[in-house]
């Protein structure tokens, strides 16, 4: 199968003649794939980057699910192709995701389970003994009345890695169609943060920021893209949400 080169807009954070770093918006797929065919990032790499033809999987070493936002590395080279795969096999690769999850959290933590595909459902993924190793750490960044802002690091990168550790230990993403089960609504939810819970579809979940070794000088650079403004508003009302609760009595 060929893929097309297509005029998408990319957001580059940086670019040189090895690296391109993009802050990936949500609703992008990464790769082409059934009922995916064209529309993609690797259709705007090939259309950006003509060199990646050559490179597997156009450049793409890790990817972001479709309704994930955030910052991605592509390879322009072979050198740089290598490297970063071997980095990360090696984990030396660093990405922090900021999520904001269903319940109040009292404290950081590991979740340390093995995931694979889940047994029944082909389309998702699940914890199972037999899986592969799987480890997510996180950390709390702001706690609301019924939801928290967490801060996760993935010392392994499993399809769904955060999304299906938070749903096992029951603080699913908000948003997340797959995993995280139907709406549930705090005690005394306002009309107005029901609107903002209801109208955020996709898993609260950014790729904020991306550390690696540079393929080619060795020196380790970062980036770091913002929260995307879907994410901003939906912590701005849960925020609402708690002074509302501090001046109510319901």
């Amino acid at each position: 199968m060929s893929w097309q080169a297509e005029e998408i807009t990319l957001d580059i954070v940086y670019e040189d003649e090895h690296l391109l770093v993009i802050n990936k918006p949500a609703g992008l797929v990464v790769h082409p794939a059934a009922g995916h065919a064209d529309g993609t990032l690797v259709n705007a790499l090939l259309n950006y980057a003509p060199e990646v033809e050559n490179l597997p999987r156009a450049g793409i070493v890790h990817r972001l699910d479709k309704d994930t936002s955030g910052v991605m590395v592509a390879a322009r080279s072979l050198v740089a192709h290598t490297s970063l795969v071997d980095q990360l096999q090696t984990r030396t690769m660093g990405r922090e995701y900021d999520a904001v999850v269903v319940g109040t959290l009292t404290g950081g933590a590991t979740v340390d389970a093995p995931i694979s595909r889940h047994p029944r459902e082909r389309k998702k993924m699940a914890v199972v003994p037999s899986g592969k190793s799987a480890v997510t750490h996180y950390r709390l960044v702001e706690r609301f009345a019924a939801h928290t802002h967490i801060r996760c690091k993935l010392e392994s990168g499993r399809t769904h890695q955060i999304r299906v550790h938070m749903a096992h230990v029951k603080h699913p993403l908000v948003g997340d169609p797959m995993y995280g089960g139907r709406l549930r609504l705090p005690k005394g939810t306002t009309e107005e943060l029901r609107e903002a819970l209801a109208a955020f579809n996709r898993q609260a979940l950014h790729a904020r920021q991306l550390t690696l070794e540079h393929p080619e000088t060795g020196e380790t650079m970062s980036w770091e893209v913002p929260v995307p403004e879907d994410m901003v508003e939906l912590m701005a009302a849960l925020r609402k949400h708690v002074k509302d609760l501090e001046n109510h009595d319901f």
